[in-house]
This record gives C-alpha cells, structure tokens and sequence, in this order.
C-alpha cells in the first residue's frame, strides 16, 4: 500500500468511530505503531484535527477544526449527499445556489458507478419541510424507479395498502403497471408520478408503499403531464385541484399583527392593516376545511369573503356548540 492510499484509509478509520487505539489502527492496517503516529502526523499537517487519547490503549480521536478538511464518504454516503442537495429547494432558506454548486463539485469528482446512480436520480422538490413525519423509503427501491424513469420503461410493482408492507399477508397488496415520469420529494415525503395503465390515468405513488417487481415491462413512449409542469400539477393535486388552485378561497380580519401571522401562513398572502390587525387570504380544498384552518389562530376574526366562507363559519360554530359540555346530544 502507497503513503498516500494508507492515509486515505487511516481518515476513513478515524471518520468511522469515535476512538482508535493506536495498536488497533496498526493491526487494521497491517503496519507498525511508528507508522501509524508519522501518518498521524502528516494527516494533522494537513489541516486534520487528530488529537491523542490516553489510557491503556492510548490511541487517536478525529475532532473539530477550524477549517473543513477533505472528507471521505462511502457510495451510501455521497448519494444521500447528493439527493439531499437537489432538495435543497425545499427548505426555502436561500441555499439553492449553493446547492448547486456543490453538487457540482461532489459529482465532478465522483467514481463512474456512483455518478451513473446520481444521473438516473432526477428529483424534483416541491413545497418546504412539513409537520408530517417524514418518509422512510429505501435507496435502492429510488433507483429502481429513477432507472424505469430513464430507460423509459414500465413498471411493475406491488403497491402496498397504507401502513402495510408488500408480503403481509394481514394487508392488501395491489399490483400495478404504470409508465415512471418523474420523482418527487415534497414535505419530507417521496412521490412517483407515473401514467396507470390500468386506470388509464395519472397517479402519485407514495414511494414508501412501492415494492419493485423484476423485470420492468416494455419500453413506451413518454406522455405530457396535463400543464407540462411536473411541480404544478404535483400541487395541484395535492390540493385537489387541476389548475394548481385551491378550490376554496377566502379571506379573514384577524386581531394579530401580521409578523405573528406569516410563520403560520403557509401558502397563504398576509396584508398588514395596523399594529394589531392583519388580512389572511388563504385557501383548502373545502370551505369547512378553511373556516377551521383560520381557527388555528385563536384570536377575534371578521369574514371579509366570500359568503360561503362565512356560511362555513356558521356551521362550525354550531358543531362546536353541541360538542361543550351540558349540550344536548341531539342531531
């Protein structure tokens, strides 16, 4: 082993684990203990911070510089990395550019087997983070479906029953056939937008109830999504609507100032009236479903619109009413 591939394997030790002692590094190594401290040294010459451990294995502990040195990821690792990085969009903090670049930087650098996996993983984000658990969904089942997405061929798959797993025998399974079109990460949740060819009509898949199943069906041509734009017509569905429109609107006074409004505004545009006083327009997908949104704020409020916003309201009210305590119980 060269000088220079033996430090590359010390770091990538050091990285692993919290503590090395020095004569395990050595054994792992198949070197002596004088080698391993001049390679400490030369690291440390490097910019690596490697501070020594005492005790009876006496040993070495990678800390915190500072600067950032080089680092060193398996192939797991640097395409987590690299997906995480074109989601940077979601998380709505002025990063996007940056992101960019430095997937730019990871792939230039990357061996032809892990930017091959990165290339097929085309991802598109939507929305930022939300307040649903995240999705766990498997690395592999992602670039199962990227690849059917890039050889443009059908995908067979068993689609689990929400909350179940494919080969539970307590849980529906429903096989699908579908054409891949893209993927999507929106609100820490994984999507597969695809054409069902059964249903004969576009889906979104949760990705976490996808189970591939080999081999992928025949090569197809690829349609249009209604829009032609993957993102919007994600929203809008998840909106449940076809023009990427919430089908209920409305708008309320509330007793807030606006800056304790906008952290909770999500989507909606907030208008500033006074010191006190604020306008929320906002929308749902019904009118019940947005008189209760507004509710979230807890303060006086006026319906400035539409009237079946404030018919909503009205209806709320009353189903509330019979829910406090001494109300009658009858329909």
């Amino acid at each position: 082993m060269t000088t220079t591939s033996r430090l590359l394997q010390v770091l990538s030790l050091l990285q692993a684990r919290r503590d090395w002692p020095g004569s395990l590094l050595a054994s792992r190594l198949a070197v002596s203990d004088r080698t391993v401290r001049r390679d400490i040294d030369r690291l440390r010459e490097m910019g690596y911070r490697i501070q020594a451990t005492m005790g009876p294995d006496g040993g070495y502990r990678l800390d915190a510089g500072s600067e950032l040195p080089p680092l060193l990821f398996d192939d797991d690792q640097t395409v987590a990395i690299a997906i995480a990085l074109q989601s940077a969009p979601t998380l709505g903090a002025g990063i996007e550019e940056a992101a960019i670049r430095a997937l730019g930087t990871i792939r230039q650098v990357m061996p032809s087997r892990l930017r091959h996996r990165l290339d097929v993983l085309e991802v598109t984000a939507i929305g930022r983070p939300g307040d649903a658990a995240p999705m766990t969904v498997s690395l592999d089942v992602l670039v199962a479906l990227a690849n059917g997405i890039r050889d443009r061929e059908v995908l067979r798959f068993d689609y689990a029953a929400r909350d179940g797993a494919a080969g539970d025998a307590r849980q529906p399974v429903q096989p699908r056939r579908a054409e891949p079109h893209h993927l999507v990460a929106s609100h820490g949740r994984w999507y597969l937008v695809g054409w069902d060819l059964e249903r004969e009509d576009w889906r979104l898949y949760s990705v976490d109830r996808v189970h591939p199943r080999v081999p992928n069906g025949p090569r197809f041509t690829p349609r249009s999504v209604p829009g032609g734009d993957v993102g919007a017509f994600v929203s809008a569905r998840f909106k449940g609507s076809s023009t990427n429109e919430w089908p209920c609107r409305g708008t309320v006074i509330l007793q807030l100032p606006a800056r304790d409004v906008l952290p909770f505004a999500g989507d909606g545009t907030v208008t500033a009236i006074d010191d006190e006083t604020s306008g929320l327009e906002a929308g749902s997908w019904s009118w019940g479903a947005l008189a209760a949104s507004f509710g979230r704020f807890e303060v006086p409020m006026r319906v400035v619109g539409p009237p079946e916003l404030a018919a909503a309201f009205a209806t709320l009210a009353e189903r509330y009413a019979a829910t406090a305590p001494g109300a009658s119980t009858q329909p």
